[in-house]
């Protein structure tokens, strides 16, 4: 008899794909897919990319662990980053785990299993980064740049078709950087021009995370006149000032940054712009963080999100001296999200009384949630929904806008 199988899915998007995969796999060889308290094995597919996703990552090992402990699981197998780049520690540290498990295969042609809502879903079309930044562990943990095979895609592309999504997101850990591997050179352009065309039933596509150093006119040209691009950008500048940048191995330099946001806004009406950046970086002095915090106020990011540097060993930036205390990178980040609270707070002021399209969500409290094209899944604001209609997930709405939150908007559907 095939084992229960339950997973738990940390860190971002990328790893929830993964988890998809490794979920289609195991049903297609006959094991029932079920939620972790009826499960005989359980599955965590961890995270490693910073310190706080690692101690996430080894507290849901260890409540794995109790359950085995229990009798509740037969079998406790970790997933992904943490196991890539921990196995022979953790095989040592943590005896009671049945199998470490690394990489996934991206290329592998597998049936899906479906964590996310049925009405969007993700669709990852490269692994790995080809940027090298010098804080970030990720080419370590994932090796080589590879891109998903354009036939691949596209028949992935056709299967959400016919499932009628009503949003697909486009990711990776760099997805400008897709096609460097296969034609030498960047050809995002190119296939979101095949992707498009191949979604007939879908109505809104996203694509995230935007390496500055490669947005190029196609790319832009396309957002702007295609109906099923999301004007939405996720731009990650990670710091504005050029030292930091230089540290950082980010070979946008400000002056490029400027200009690269001042041709998005101008070149596509309305269109949303989602930032991340890095306080704490070694050696940053109060003076260069200044100038990123005033580059935000001036700048009014329509999204942001923040993150305290995490010092990860094997990085170039790990050995940087001097270090930033713990201490002054959370004073940094509370006012970098103080700042960008007013900034939205601001955007959203005046959004008053106009009419927008909203994808819904979900059914609230007395309201419906939903999201507006400028916000992703899970990372940005939503939509409360107050309708006299019965709507459901996946639906698109008019909604008027009759007030307005700190992050979040609430209108009427009309």
């Amino acid at each position: 008899m095939k084992n229960k199988v339950g997973i738990l899915s940390l860190g971002c998007p990328r790893n929830l794909v993964d988890s998809e995969n490794i979920l289609g796999r195991l049903q297609l060889k006959g094991h029932a897919i079920v939620d972790m308290k009826d499960a005989e094995v359980g599955i965590v597919n961890t995270c490693a990319f910073i310190e706080e996703a690692k101690r996430e990552s080894i507290d849901a090992i260890l409540d794995l662990i109790e359950l085995k402990k229990s009798g509740k699981l037969k079998k406790v197998i970790v997933y992904g980053c943490l196991a890539q780049r921990y196995k022979e520690e953790l095989k040592k540290e943590l005896p009671e785990v049945d199998a470490f498990i690394g990489k996934v295969s991206l290329n592998h042609e597998v049936k899906r299993y479906p964590i996310t809502p049925k009405h969007f879903a993700y669709l990852k079309i490269c692994e790995g980064c080809i940027n090298n930044c010098s804080y970030c562990v990720i080419p370590k943990i994932k090796g080589k740049f590879v891109s998903l095979e354009e036939e691949a895609i596209l028949k992935k592309v056709a299967q959400f078709s016919a499932e009628k999504l009503s949003e697909l997101n486009i990711i990776g850990q760099d997805i400008t950087g897709y096609g460097v591997d296969i034609c030498g050179k960047p050809a995002l352009a190119a296939i979101l021009k095949k992707i498009v065309r191949q979604a007939k039933n879908i109505r809104w596509i996203r694509f995230l995370y935007l390496h500055p150093d490669r947005v190029g006119d196609d790319l832009l040209d396309l957002i702007r006149v295609e109906p099923k691009l999301c004007k939405y950008i996720d731009l990650p500048i990670q710091h504005i000032n050029n030292r930091i940048l230089k540290l950082m191995n980010r070979r946008t330099g400000r002056a490029e940054i400027e200009k690269l946001i001042k041709k998005i806004r101008s070149g596509i009406p309305g269109v949303a712009i989602r930032t991340s950046v890095i306080t704490g970086f070694p050696t940053e002095t109060d003076k260069e963080f200044k100038e990123l915090l005033d580059f935000i106020k001036e700048t009014k990011f329509d999204r942001l999100g923040a993150f305290t540097y995490s010092a990860e060993e094997g990085t170039v930036a790990f050995d940087l001296k001097p270090q930033v205390p713990d201490q002054v990178k959370r004073e940094r980040f509370d006012r970098i999200m103080k700042l960008q609270q007013d900034v939205s707070v601001e955007n959203n002021r005046k959004l008053l009384g106009k009419t927008l399209e909203v994808l819904i969500d979900e059914k609230g409290e007395g309201s419906y949630l939903g999201r507006t094209q400028f916000d992703a899944p899970e990372v940005d604001g939503m939509v409360y929904v107050n309708s006299k209609l019965k709507l459901k997930p996946g639906d698109f709405v008019k909604v008027k806008i009759t007030d307005t939150l700190e992050y979040d908007l609430v209108g009427d559907a009309r």
